[in-house]
């Protein structure tokens, strides 16, 4: 079947070194010539064409659902002339673009993997009211994003790791999602024995330290009001003498979430909010694993504190919940 496609497609490099596609959607999805992402890439045709065979091959790819045939004019010499001309998804460009080892191919690496944090950190994934074919969508692109991250270079192995654990933690927390759209996300798996107890004192003393190992400004760590001290407070909050959030996880979620959301200080509130998650999980003994690895990723860390920073208030439970599922013992 062949289908006609007159929309132009502008590539645009920015003065940072990023790479930006700006284009027309065609089903929802970027189409792409071979001889377009021989010019965002800067790599020669063979190049790209033998990328696109061994991913059909290697069943990294359906050719089914990346690859289409559009009826599109083009200019030939003095004349125009339509030709039946095939096209290729983002699915594809994306995983040509990590095989690709031009410095274009670099640039667009480094544009995927601030798009696709775009996407975790503005909240495209964390709408309780987000439609199920959306987080379809979303999950596809992370799992192309994370086979193509296999295929990369060895010389990009830290920014591949890095985006490999948001890939890998954000598909769990894409699982949870659907948990919650159909009732069933649960506080479950977490931890009872709790041997450390925040106070007031000892997280100041924290952001002491904090304070004088990074430096800063003279604003970071300056207390604005009272918030600060009555967000400790209510991570331990009772009613009716039983505590509201009774297990470790859960008081550790609160904990990143107020520190974020009520801006206590005049500077760090999101670094001060990231590493007394880390303390207070360190302190209660449930920041590593058995084998010794973090439960939770560093750069996973970032997006969530971000995407709270970015949440509405009526976003709270949810926001908690995900970040509880995330730090479990199921993790």
């Amino acid at each position: 079947m062949t289908e006609n496609l007159n929309d132009k497609i502008i590539i645009y490099q920015s003065e940072d070194g990023k790479t930006q596609l700006d284009v027309k959607l065609e089903g929802e999805t970027v189409w792409l010539t071979q001889a377009q992402m021989v010019e965002l890439f800067q790599s020669s045709k063979a190049t790209i064409s033998e990328h696109i065979k061994h991913i059909i091959e290697d069943d990294e790819l359906d050719a089914n659902s990346t690859v289409r045939k559009f009826r599109t004019v083009q200019q030939e010499g003095k004349r125009q002339v339509s030709r039946i001309v095939a096209y290729y998804n983002l699915d594809m460009i994306i995983s040509v673009g990590y095989r690709v080892n031009t410095k274009r191919g670099i640039r667009f690496r480094q544009w995927a993997n601030s798009v696709l944090k775009q996407y975790l950190v503005k909240g495209y994934a964390i709408n309780e009211n987000i439609r199920k074919h959306q987080i379809a969508e979303l999950r596809q692109l992370i799992q192309v994003l994370g086979r193509a991250i296999q295929q990369q270079p060895a010389k990009t192995t830290d920014e591949s790791n890095a985006l490999f654990d948001v890939v890998v933690d954000y598909t769990y927390a894409l699982d949870t999602l659907d948990n919650y759209d159909y009732q069933r996300l649960h506080i479950a798996k977490t931890t009872k024995e709790e041997p450390f107890h925040a106070t007031y004192e000892n997280a100041m003393h924290e952001i002491d330290m904090l304070r004088q190992k990074f430096g800063g400004s003279v604003l970071f760590g300056n207390e604005k009001d009272e918030s600060f001290k009555s967000s400790i407070g209510q991570i331990y909050q009772t009613f009716d003498g039983t505590e509201l959030y009774p297990s470790v996880e859960e008081k550790a979620a609160m904990l990143l979430y107020l520190v974020t959301k009520n801006h206590s200080f005049s500077d760090g509130n999101k670094r001060i909010a990231a590493t007394l998650f880390l303390w207070f999980m360190n302190n209660n003994a449930i920041l590593y694993r058995p084998d010794g690895t973090k439960r939770i990723a560093d750069n996973t860390l970032v997006a969530l504190t971000l995407m709270i920073a970015e949440s509405k208030t009526e976003e709270k439970d949810i926001m908690v919940k995900v970040v509880v599922n995330l730090i479990n013992q199921a993790n």
